[in-house]
């Protein structure tokens, strides 16, 4: 707990048999000050499979309701399930308790949000990633974005720094809407082919077909290591928590070296690595570094090898999912009395996603470049370039 703007943690499921079945009520939270707009609100939030600490989608929710809490001062508790069998066991007890919001993270908790928010009309809910009750109950709000928009943005930064033509993707769970990530990235990268004359290829691969795909950094790690060496020295994962395989992956392999499936096409297009003694030794001047591309937050950070954000940094860039903001705005909307059901769709224009530029990649993303996406944002939201959502 934080002073007096504590955050209860219900580990409901996951720390012990009693606190599932018995949580902890709003009322053993120790009360907000008065003056903050939101200390008698309320706000319960259950999290997706990979935890609230994924370092991605889960994690940046979770950030948009601690920003929520030090701003606003309301009450949030959180609920991460064991298993899948248990989403809506969080909500429903959220919802008895009479909180004001209750907020599930994920697509999977649609089904129970819809259910309970139809049973509990007097208590608002949210759901990110999908559409409660196909958007028609006056107390569920569906917050959903245009995230093939934003990774075409990404796929166009890969196609034009790869040095091999080559550049991965990584799913999590075999859904459309991971496909809308994959479809934006492979649009991107093609476009930017097209434009340096590069015949060049995007590998797809996916961590599996069920919930459980969101957490399993191993298989992540497995096709990371099968693309790097088809020639993939880029790798975009939009796989929650399994994501970090891909990122562990290139942090241990550092770089590709040219030989057998791996052809350089160009000299590299980054104008300057700067690489850490470790590379260096292990790489030496003739190979190109390996890089991945985050999701959802910022993950850049995560390339950091040595503390030193101006030596070389692994982590590209990552598409911005701007879970945090949705979280922050559904919870202020109660605190001012404005929450409306329905749906709201966040992408470029509205700044609900696009791609992160910070110390630890500035030096990896040339100014013309910064320029042209931002051409290309602009064409995007205008209407002149249409990113497919689709394979």
């Amino acid at each position: 707990m934080v002073k007096q703007k504590a955050i209860l943690f219900l580990f409901l499921g996951a720390l012990s048999l009693f606190l599932t079945a018995c949580p902890r009520r709003a009322a053993e939270e120790a009360p907000a000050p008065v003056e903050a707009p939101g200390a008698e609100i309320r706000v319960g939030i259950a999290f997706d499979a990979g935890g609230k600490f994924d370092r991605s989608f889960n994690q940046s929710a979770w950030e948009g309701a601690e920003r929520a809490v030090q701003e606003l001062g309301v009450k949030v508790f959180d609920f991460e399930p064991a298993d899948p069998s248990q989403v809506g066991q969080g909500i429903r007890t959220f919802a008895e308790e009479g909180f004001d919001l209750v907020i599930g993270v994920g697509f999977a908790n649609e089904p129970a949000i819809t259910a309970t928010a139809r049973e509990f009309p007097n208590v608002n809910f949210a759901v990110i990633d999908a559409v409660p009750g196909e958007g028609e109950l006056p107390n569920a709000l569906g917050i959903v974005f245009r995230e093939h928009e934003g990774s075409f943005l990404v796929g166009y930064i890969a196609g034009k720094l790869t040095r091999t033509g080559v550049v991965g993707f990584i799913g999590g769970m075999d859904i459309p809407l991971i496909h809308k990530f994959e479809a934006g990235f492979r649009a991107g990268a093609e476009y930017a082919f097209r434009e340096d004359g590069i015949q060049g290829r995007v590998l797809v691969g996916y961590v599996g077909n069920t919930p459980a795909a969101w957490n399993d950094p191993a298989k992540a790690k497995e096709i990371a290591t099968s693309q790097a060496r088809q020639g993939a020295d880029i790798i975009y994962a939009a796989a929650g928590g399994s994501g970090l395989g891909l990122i562990d992956f290139v942090k241990e392999q550092m770089c590709l070296k040219e030989g057998g499936a791996v052809r350089f096409v160009r000299q590299s297009p980054i104008p300057s690595l700067n690489p850490y003694p470790e590379y260096e030794a292990r790489c030496g001047a003739g190979a190109t570094p390996l890089f991945f591309i985050g999701v959802d937050a910022n993950q850049n950070y995560l390339g950091d090898t040595d503390n030193d954000p101006a030596t070389l940094n692994h982590g590209l860039t990552s598409m911005l999912k701007r879970v945090d903001i949705a979280v922050y705005e559904a919870i202020k909307s109660v605190v001012e009395g404005t929450f409306q059901g329905g749906v709201r769709e966040l992408g470029l224009a509205e700044e609900g996603v696009g791609y992160a530029l910070d110390e630890y990649n500035m030096n990896l993303i040339p100014w013309d470049l910064q320029d042209r996406l931002e051409e290309l944002k602009q064409a995007i939201i205008n209407g002149e370039i249409q990113v497919p959502e689709t394979r």
